[in-house]
């Protein structure tokens, strides 16, 4: 009795929070002009464009979360950048979160994705067109053998091409992969003259199944706050190394929990109307 109990409060809790979570409630964007508010993990977006939910070369997976909307320099650059790879022959891109229509938090899944500036495409491609049923409730590819700290057999030079050409765009801020795939992208460029995109490219637990691309604020978006410059170099140094899990220590850091901040007050107008 006492377990079932405590699993009503869970859910009831959960529930309440999920309800609470007004962004979530927000199904269209607003009518201000587009504006990416705040930071990537605090803020919020006025104006949100929806991506097509299929494109050339790509395909947005799970459109039932209603994350496919994000600032039109995000849309344009995934319209872009799977165009120029399935033209350069890579199989379809699968795009999943970006942010929701007015942006804000999700309830569940990302601290990040506030301003729309930020977009998960998963490292799993497809040569044919998924199924309305398959988009919905697709199933994610690793590249990352979790308990031996290694690259798995699933890793192929498409997907080196897929996060090098994203990389080399003037417009990205950053790219989280997990140390694993850095570790590998820094040997396909072991003799390359020109390592500069690499710097761009951050290690990150958790991200072996996707590479998640942040975009820089907008120049007119002066209310958008960008992230501090990654460190000078390519990263695959010493760096790189620290992330190596020791003896005992977990092989994939879990997700955790930071106390929410005050938003922006420009945010509070976009929950109002």
């Amino acid at each position: 009795m006492i377990q079932k109990f405590a699993i009503y409060l869970v859910s009831v809790l959960f529930s309440n929070y999920l309800h609470a979570n007004l962004w979530e409630e927000m199904s269209e964007p607003s009518l201000q002009p587009s504006q990416s508010i705040g930071s990537y993990a605090n803020g919020c977006l006025s104006g949100a464009e929806a991506l097509p939910l299929n494109g050339e070369g790509y395909q947005v997976i799970r459109p039932q979360r209603q994350r496919f909307y994000a600032h039109p320099d995000a849309v344009d650059f995934i319209v872009t950048l799977a165009k120029e790879l399935h033209q350069a022959g890579s199989p379809n891109l699968l795009i999943a979160d970006m942010a929701m229509a007015r942006g804000g938090l999700f309830s569940f899944g990302h601290r990040s994705h506030q301003t729309g500036l930020d977009i998960d495409v998963w490292f799993r491609m497809t040569d044919e067109a998924l199924a309305q049923p398959m988009l919905e409730n697709p199933k994610a590819v690793s590249m990352v053998d979790i308990p031996n700290y290694r690259i798995s057999n699933e890793w192929e030079p498409q997907h080196y091409q897929m996060v090098k050409h994203a990389a080399q765009k003037e417009r990205v801020a950053r790219i989280f992969v997990h140390p694993v795939i850095k570790e590998q992208l820094c040997v396909h460029e072991n003799e390359s003259i020109d390592r500069s995109w690499l710097r761009k490219v951050r290690p990150w637990f958790g991200h072996h199944s996707h590479m998640h691309v942040r975009l820089k604020c907008a120049v007119q978006d002066k209310l958008c706050i960008d992230q501090t410059p990654p460190p000078e170099g390519d990263g695959c140094g010493a760096e790189l190394a620290s992330w190596k899990p020791k003896p005992g220590d977990p092989v994939d850091k879990p997700s955790y929990t930071k106390k929410r901040k005050k938003k922006p007050e420009q945010c509070q107008a976009l929950l109002e109307g």
